[in-house]
């Protein structure tokens, strides 16, 4: 779907057209963040229970905050362990427990952690692409993946990405478009939906970004040229918008952490165009694509609103393996 915000005017159009709707000179800019197979099914060495464990971040080598289920009897001291015996098994000791039930964990010869992760973790699919007790499948690990990921560390896709294919990105590049990379590893918080009576109560999850120098030059030339900067998914876009916040002059190459809640309203000061699938309700994602419909303003909502219920009449696939709408 390509949404014109301006007019409220919308077109159905087929991915590829993507090429056609773009304009030599845009500055395309994409999440290169790669999910990891962050999903593990192991036990306790003291007893049958399974325990399913999600990595959520890194802190230093070998030390990992996590996610735990069940969660209750696990406490710090005790070690969890992960594939069979010689076929390159995974083992941890629970650190530390935090008052949201996440673990910290240090895992045993951290040296070898991700080759062996590599062969007996699962990609960590959304909680609403049920696959039953055998996880995700290897086309999943495929196809849950954008063709230019690199950075490893995402535990959801950016999944806006996932619509673009090789061909598709040469064809932009041949157009003039000059594509872009920004790095966000995308955390679970992602899919926790608004449950505060308020948006002002929400705690927006923190997640860690990277945008480079070749990236940096790039939005100041489009800027300094009048061109539009089109971010592909919400990640992107709460990167480039962290990194505009932080400064009245020129983009400078950034790395930190950013907590960045969009909403309407509020007035995007880089962004001029975004790429995004079709969101869950009361999710931040769905805010931030209410606000970019119409910036400083409130009348965002009514105009999404309007928009996804043509998209349910049209047939259109929502969420991470959806349809794509574009906003201009």
């Amino acid at each position: 779907m390509v949404l014109e915000r301006h007019s409220g005017r919308r077109e159905h159009q087929k991915f590829a057209d993507i090429v056609n709707l773009l304009r030599e000179g845009d500055v395309l800019v994409m999440n290169d963040s790669r999910v990891i197979p962050a999903r593990l099914l192991g036990r306790k060495p003291e007893s049958p229970g399974r325990v399913e464990l999600l990595l959520l971040e890194e802190t230093e080598a070998g030390l990992w905050w996590s996610m735990v289920r069940p969660g209750k009897r696990v406490r710090p001291g005790m070690r969890l362990q992960f594939g069979e015996a010689g076929t390159g098994q995974l083992v941890c000791e629970v650190i530390e427990k935090n008052p949201e039930g996440h673990i910290l964990v240090r895992w045993d010869q951290p040296e070898f952690f991700w080759e062996r992760l590599a062969k007996i973790g699962q990609i960590p699919l959304p909680p609403y692409i049920e696959r039953g007790e055998q996880g995700a499948s290897e086309q999943d690990a495929t196809r849950y993946q954008t063709v230019y990921g690199r950075a490893a560390g995402s535990v959801a896709a950016p999944t806006a990405g996932l619509h673009f294919t090789d061909r598709i990105l040469r064809a932009l590049e041949a157009k003039g478009v000059r594509l872009c990379y920004v790095t966000l590893h995308v955390g679970a918080g992602t899919f926790l939906p608004v449950k505060a009576e308020s948006v002002s109560g929400h705690t927006m999850h923190e997640e860690r970004y990277e945008l480079g120098r070749e990236t940096a030059q790039a939005l100041n030339e489009a800027r300094a040229s009048g061109r539009r900067v089109i971010a592909v998914g919400t990640t992107s876009m709460r990167v480039l918008e962290t990194v505009a916040a932080q400064t009245e002059g020129s983009i400078q190459p950034s790395t930190g952490r950013t907590r960045i809640f969009i909403h309407p309203p509020y007035r995007f000061r880089l962004v001029g165009g975004l790429l995004t699938n079709f969101h869950l309700p009361r999710s931040t994602l769905l805010m931030l694509v209410s606000a970019f419909a119409d910036p400083g303003g409130l009348a965002g909502r009514e105009l999404i609103q309007s928009a996804y219920a043509e998209a349910i009449r049209e047939q259109y696939r929502f969420f991470s393996y959806g349809d794509a709408m574009l906003l201009y």
